[in-house]
């Protein structure tokens, strides 16, 4: 039998992308092995949001083309590099065998089996949405569960579009059925993702339709918890918050991917937010979701952002306390709309702007830390850390951390915790950004 590697980069929409490819490998009769060096053909799923991706993909299929010295005889890059750059990447890599974009992941099974020769395949981005069953590659007890793809936003400095296309909406019974396959296999947390969440639905049902999906899927046995990335700020309404408040299973938590908060930053960003709209839906938050955790991201150094800007960025942060926060330099990405823009900056002012921010952020978390000292809280086990003299120390997540992003809670105790069993437990001390505590 023919065995294949998979390599997955980029973000959790590539995750589910890759999850369904490998369940369609191994339908199609191939061997999924972790190991390159024993794989026939290598796959690299790549990212191309920002240049640093493209050159993490880039790296990562040269890395993997050492493989074809030994016992790897096919070399497959898949996903958004070549759904976005087939006709310079099929001309430069020639160390690739064959590229399939991010249409075209259902068919990877026949893609390999007539593989003789390089090729690729990049369909052109339709009212389709790649979706179907999976070989779920986190933990067991948590997936992600992707509800839309593409994005009709267009901000003046992403690429987004271009690569996946229109937003297009799955339907809500093929997510709910979906989503009770992953329970009867013992997810206790779905986090949705898409790259606008609360625009969820709006394209084949004329409204947004988010809660309305949250409420039934809260209706599926064995769901603990429900998780929201990745909600934009001006699509976040009363019915929402709402919903986040008095729905037992919703995370007390959402991502709002704000990346500035001046306005006429948010402007030339295309961005349809205001500073005065951020602040007041922050207020709101937390007036109805009092121990809310709120993730944002933010762009330094885009283009034009003036020393008064960013002071007032810096101020912002401070003010509003987030409690996981992510900094990016600004990217230059070819085709957008910013990188036509005047007043590019220098990458030193970026990368100091990013440092400061990063460093006003850091003390936030030191000071929110230090409120969770003393406090008790459920938390889920995601793994074991260490096994020493009797005492077990495990990493944990409350509802306030979503994996692999924030930070961890150290949990120690005596007892043997399984993977994803819940249990309370007392923090005792925290660890810039983790938590450490004992099980009660």
């Amino acid at each position: 039998m023919v065995k294949v590697g998979v390599v997955s980069l980029g973000c959790d929409k590539n995750r589910v992308d890759s999850e369904i490819m490998l369940y369609n490998l191994k339908k199609g009769g191939f061997e999924i092995t972790g190991d390159p060096s024993q794989a026939d053909i290598i796959i690299v799923n790549t990212c191309a949001f920002i240049e640093s991706a493209r050159k993490e993909s880039i790296d990562t299929v040269f890395e993997m083309a050492k493989y074809k010295n030994g016992k790897c005889k096919k070399l497959v890059m898949t996903g958004c590099m070549p759904q976005k750059f087939i006709d310079q990447l099929f001309d430069e890599f020639t160390e690739v065998d064959g590229f399939l974009g991010t249409n075209d992941y259902e068919s990877i099974a026949d893609f390999l089996k007539n593989l003789n020769s390089r090729c690729f395949k990049v369909s052109p981005n339709t009212a389709r949405i790649e979706e179907g069953e999976r070989i779920v590659t986190t933990p067991k007890h948590y997936a992600y569960l992707k509800v839309a793809d593409g994005c009709d936003n267009f901000c003046t400095y992403c690429l987004i579009p271009s690569i996946r296309g229109k937003y297009r909406s799955r339907r809500i019974e093929s997510i709910i059925a979906e989503a009770q396959v992953l329970a009867k296999s013992g997810t206790k947390e779905l986090i949705l993702i898409a790259q606008d969440l609360t625009k969820y639905g709006v394209d084949i049902y004329g409204k947004k339709s988010l809660v309305t999906l949250i409420r039934q899927l809260s209706e599926i046995e064995g769901i603990k918890w429900i998780r929201l990335l990745y909600c934009y700020p001006e699509l976040i309404d009363d019915e929402l918050i709402n919903e986040i408040a008095s729905n037992k299973k919703v995370a007390k938590y959402i991502d709002i991917p704000l990346q500035h908060s001046e306005n006429s930053v948010l402007k030339r960003m295309g961005r349809r937010s205001t500073k005065e709209a951020l602040e007041e839906l922050f207020d709101k938050l937390r007036k109805f979701v009092p121990d809310i955790s709120i993730r944002s991201t933010f762009i330094l150094g885009f283009p034009g952002e003036t020393q008064q800007d960013f002071e007032n960025l810096k101020a912002f942060v401070k003010k509003q306390k987030m409690n996981n926060v992510g900094f990016f330099a600004y990217s230059q990405e070819e085709g957008t709309a910013a990188a036509r823009m005047k007043d590019q900056l220098p990458d030193k002012v970026k990368n100091d702007r990013l440092a400061e921010v990063a460093e006003v952020q850091y003390q936030n978390v030191l000071q929110i830390n230090k409120q969770f000292v003393g406090k008790k809280m459920e938390v889920v086990v995601d793994s074991i850390v260490s096994d020493k003299n009797g005492l077990n120390l495990y990493a944990c997540r409350s509802q306030y951390n979503a994996p692999d992003i924030d930070g961890t809670i150290f949990v120690y105790t005596k007892d043997k915790l399984l993977d994803g069993e819940f249990v309370e437990v007392e923090i005792k001390k925290f660890d810039n950004y983790d938590l450490i505590g004992e099980k009660v």
